[in-house]
């Protein structure tokens, strides 16, 4: 997963051509605990980097997703609505949220790659 990057908000954006894929964290759903509902953002909604596009419900609370850089969403994984467990049993895989089309796949460049994130959570 290096071409993965994150951002402080505890989202994953793993680019896949000239698209990518997001979904959160490792770390945050094991904050979150059990994950019990999942409200995905509409394909075709055009969102801005640090908008909450997407809510994840767990037992314990409700969290915003964030788009971790602008663009337009194109698709949303449809599994967690059946299957919301799967952001917990495979968060950074079959439990990400949506797929979007960067407006510019370098402002991926502007989030931490995997062991500036590591810094940071351990620092938490």
């Amino acid at each position: 997963m290096s071409e993965t990057r994150f951002a402080a908000s505890h989202e994953w954006i793993r680019p896949e051509g000239e698209e990518a894929v997001v979904g959160i964290t490792s770390h945050a759903q094991e904050a979150l605990g059990d994950v019990v509902f999942v409200d995905l953002p509409e394909a075709g909604r055009e969102v801005e980097a640090g908008e909450s596009v997407a809510v994840v419900e767990s037992v314990k609370a409700a969290s915003d997703i964030y788009a971790p850089v602008a663009g337009t969403i194109i698709g949303n994984n449809e599994a967690l609505s059946d299957n919301p467990g799967l952001v917990n049993s495979a968060p950074t895989g079959e439990g990400w949220f949506f797929r979007i089309k960067p407006r510019d796949m370098g402002d991926l460049g502007n989030l931490m790659d995997e062991a500036a994130y590591e810094a940071k959570v351990a620092a938490e």
